[in-house]
């Protein structure tokens, strides 16, 4: 074992290792994401969202992002790693190996009267009788006499020249990296060797582990408290609309944790008189609706409040305390609607089915959210004035102008640029500098189509119970050519990134979901590499063949297409007339469905070949049967015949033995 000194010295080495794998490409990582050629303009650059602020930072934003926890955490560890470097490297020079010569100051190879001479030298100036300082005096014995007892020796000098040590070869060595306090202890250092052993393999997993289990038995992989996912699958209805659908979402856990003030009453109820048309009252029984409206959980009656105050993008003041609430509202809004979506499209009967109508009401909710719509526009008589109030510059009066004038939203996107000028000009009174928002506006709103197929793999038609296989491919196409964007959205603070649900349908039964985006497209490369690639497998495609659909689908990815895959089981015999969807959370408008007819046949397949195999089986076991009877009536035959003969053995040679007597 290695002395205590140089124990001591192996901690700070330990540490340093300790520190560095982790750290090191955590740097790295967090550098290659702040100097990524991806952070290029992806988001509108129209007045209302250079307006927001989302995405321009101030020099205090940049400062506080700089100085979030994580990267003061970094920066703290990097000092720590050079600190222990520059401490390692001292350390290293003060416990260098032993030289003789270097000490004397001479070459190796040199005569024994210059190493005399050399120490001559040096004890006039270290010698304890010659220099009094006690620095001089221990350099002058651990060093000086040490190396010249080593040069003079002939033993020892052999051995040094050799081996490069006084004493000889010297084997391998093992030290403990644990601090030099810690060795230095006699008698104690054991109880605190084994409280740091246990302290470090031990109580430390626990914690970490205690912490990790805390939080995933209150939380879901997207942040969402199980709590809330329980109320969202005990509220969902199959038959829930759009303002039913708010009466759910707002039940959630997060926002019956925000804390409800006396002295936002007041703010409250002045917010309660400005969005009471958006609420669901009947005017016959306003007085009734409204005390029953009152009498709600305190906090749902605020967060509905909230959202309907971004909802119609209302403008009063509100308080400090309530404005902060306010963000957190909207900032937990993206991932439980996500959730509540997720709860509409799950299972829900025995044939595995979700629900369709909820699951719209959800989308419709995130995009009038998003995009600070109202949900009234959203209605059937105002339904083509919707999409127009996520335009910049758009109110309600001026999108009815245009719709009677134009038409449809989709309409309206068709028109020419010089058209669709002189009618924002005319109809709209808009000017220049805003007529140019609205087209880059226009010019970020994507633009979806869809090509859906399903079959069983590797077979002709569908049959019932056969494992199917639902492919969908997603393109989307905008004027300005990006396939990723940040979507407009300037009366929404927080960044939000843009993501379509594709959901397969019957009725209102879903069949099939799944979340796409557009944001990845190496992600989505290689998952349609690997999905095309185990398809053609499937099929016994050759390599040529794979390979050449596997550059079809990644060209198709980086056009700016998706692919969707899922399987299910098909149902009972029947044709059924399917409808696949694909849904934006945050564009209104541009929303895309495509029918899809399914043919399932009755069971035939393999029919023929199983009552075969049930035919074999069967003469199989007779077979067996039969070899089995006739071994057994065999076996019986040669035991009795053999057992006839051992009785007539006995009985000659008892008749031999009675022979014998008588003679």
């Amino acid at each position: 074992m290695v002395e205590s000194e140089e124990n001591g010295v192996l901690f700070p080495i330990f540490i340093l290792t300790i520190i560095a794998i982790p750290l090191v490409p955590y740097t790295f990582v967090k550098l290659s994401r702040a100097f990524s050629k991806k952070q290029r303009s992806i988001h509108c650059q129209c007045l209302d969202c250079d307006r927001s602020g989302k995405y321009k930072r101030s020099v205090s934003q940049r400062i506080s992002t700089f100085t979030s926890c994580s990267n003061l955490t970094v920066v703290l560890l990097w000092f720590v790693m050079i600190f222990l470097i520059f401490y390692t490297k001292n350390i290293s020079r003060e416990s260098q190996l032993f030289e003789p010569f270097s000490i004397l100051g001479l070459e190796p190879g040199v005569s024994d009267s210059q190493i005399k001479k050399a120490y001559r030298k040096l004890s006039i100036q270290y010698h304890p009788d010659k220099n009094p300082d006690p620095e001089a005096n221990k350099y002058f014995v651990e060093s000086i006499a040490k190396a010249y007892q080593a040069l003079t020796d002939p033993l020892s000098r052999e051995n040094f020249e050799k081996y490069g040590h006084p004493d000889g070869r010297q084997g391998y060595k093992l030290g403990i990296a644990l601090p030099q306090f810690i060795l230095d202890l006699n008698g104690e250092s054991g109880g605190l060797l084994l409280l740091f052993t246990v302290g470090l393999c031990i109580l430390l997993p626990l914690v970490v582990a205690s912490i990790y289990l805390w939080r995933s038995s209150k939380y879901t992989g997207n942040y969402v408290k199980l709590q809330t996912r329980q109320a969202y699958y005990e509220l969902m209805k199959p038959s829930l609309t759009t303002s039913k659908v708010m009466d759910v979402f707002i039940k959630a856990a997060e926002y019956t944790e925000i804390p409800v003030r006396k002295t936002d009453d007041e703010s409250l109820k002045l917010l309660f008189a400005s969005v009471k048309s958006e609420l669901s009252l009947d005017p016959k029984k306003m007085k009734q609706d409204e005390a029953k409206f009152w009498k709600q959980d305190p906090a749902v009656i605020k967060a509905e409040l909230l959202i309907q105050k971004q909802l119609t993008r209302e403008s009063a003041v509100l308080s400090p305390t309530l404005q902060s609430d306010f963000r957190r509202v909207l900032e937990f809004a993206p991932r439980l609607l996500e959730d509540l979506m997720k709860m509409a499209v799950i299972p829900h009967n025995e044939q595995g089915h979700g629900w369709l109508s909820p699951a719209l009401g959800v989308i419709e909710l995130s995009q009038c959210i998003v995009q600070a719509v109202p949900l009234s526009a959203r209605k059937s008589s105002s339904e083509d004035t919707a999409p127009f109030l996520q335009l910049p510059h758009f109110n309600e009066t001026i999108a009815k102008k245009i719709a009677l004038q134009v038409g449809s939203f989709k309409e309206f996107q068709e028109l020419s640029l010089e058209e669709r000028s002189k009618v924002l000009k005319e109809v709209a009174g808009l000017s220049e500098s805003d007529v140019a928002d609205v087209e880059k506006v226009l010019e970020m709103i994507p633009s979806l189509e869809i090509e859906v197929t399903c079959k069983t793999a590797g077979e002709e038609g569908i049959q019932e119970g056969d494992v199917t296989t639902v492919q969908a491919w997603i393109t989307l196409k905008r004027p300005n050519g990006l396939v990723g964007a940040v979507p407009h959205s300037p009366h929404f603070p927080f960044h939000k990134e843009e993501s379509f649900w594709v959901i397969l349908a019957d009725s209102n039964n879903v069949w099939f979901f799944q979340k796409v985006s557009f944001m990845d497209e190496a992600e989505a490369i290689s998952t349609a590499s690997l999905a095309v690639s185990e398809t053609m497998e499937s099929l016994g495609a050759s390599v040529e063949a794979k390979n050449k659909a596997v550059e079809e689908a990644v060209e198709k990815v980086k056009s700016g297409s998706r692919l969707v895959m899922g399987r299910l089981l098909a149902p009972a015999e029947g044709t059924y007339n399917l409808t696949c969807f694909c849904l934006s959370d945050a564009w209104i408008g541009c929303d895309q469905k495509t029918s899809l007819k399914v043919e399932v046949l009755k069971r035939t397949r393999d029919v023929e070949g199983e009552a075969a195999e049930e035919g074999m089986d069967e003469d199989e076991e007779d077979e067996l049967e039969e070899e089995d009877y006739e071994s057994e009536y065999s076996e019986d035959e040669e035991d009795k015949k053999r057992g006839s003969k051992k009785k007539v053995n006995k009985k000659e040679s008892s008749s031999e033995e009675s022979g014998s007597d008588e003679d």
